[in-house]
């Protein structure tokens, strides 16, 4: 299995994460029971650091594709090439906060999700895909009226991963961590701390554990 994290700056990571790419890699080398394998154009943290939380973790599993404040609008014209290039089977997307950010307003959002998956398939007709919902942030916790955004972003999310799933191309709508916590598990009202980390990295296992069969729920490792 061959699986593509994609994401904004709560997948890349900074210099001193884990990045819940890591834990990914963690509980599918103990319970994948099969040749598994990250894959992606990138590898670096944030501003190309390499300074993972844990130096165990081995270039050949760092690859990705997230960037720092990129999101469904900077990722879409990338994802086709990605794909072709690095054959992931199965991309794990954790994308939107940054578009209703700073580019575009949930219709607009949902529509470039819509151009993002076209793409993929375009490289990869079979590809499957799981879409995190944008969780909770500091910025929907004071302002009102991005919170609702936000909301209306996910329910057009779930709109359209209904619509475009197929049989040959099968989509999940991952859960939103039901206990995530702000103030526990991020380090700044965004971005995931270890606990986070743990939750963000649960709810793509657990999607595939339960519509596909894939492996084990998940259970973290040894804290860190």
């Amino acid at each position: 299995m061959r699986m593509m994290c994609v994401g904004d700056s709560m997948t890349i990571g900074s210099a001193g994460d884990f990045t819940w790419r890591y834990r990914l890699w963690q509980h599918y080398g103990r319970t994948f029971g099969g040749p598994f394998r990250l894959v992606g154009p990138r590898t670096a943290l944030y501003e190309d650091s390499q300074e993972y939380g844990d130096p165990a973790f081995p270039e050949k599993a760092r690859g990705h594709l997230a960037g720092w404040g990129e999101g469904f609008h900077h990722m879409a014209p990338l994802v086709e090439d990605a794909v072709r290039r690095h054959r992931p089977d199965t991309l794990l997307v954790s994308l939107g906060l940054i578009d209703l950010g700073f580019y575009t307003d949930a219709e607009q959002t949902a529509a470039n999700v819509e151009r993002f998956l076209t793409a993929a398939r375009a490289a990869a007709p079979r590809i499957r895909a799981v879409l995190l919902p944008v969780i909770p942030n500091v910025r929907a916790a004071g302002d009102p009226l991005f919170a609702a955004e936000c909301d209306r972003f996910n329910v057009l999310l779930a709109k359209t991963v209904a619509d475009l799933d197929t049989p040959l191309s099968p989509l999940l709508l991952a859960s939103a961590p039901a206990d995530f916590r702000t103030d526990r598990d991020t380090y700044d009202g965004t971005h995931p701390s270890p606990s986070g980390e743990h939750l963000l990295a649960a709810a793509f296992v657990d999607a595939m554990y339960q519509a596909w069969d894939v492996a084990e729920p998940y259970e973290p490792v040894a804290a860190r």
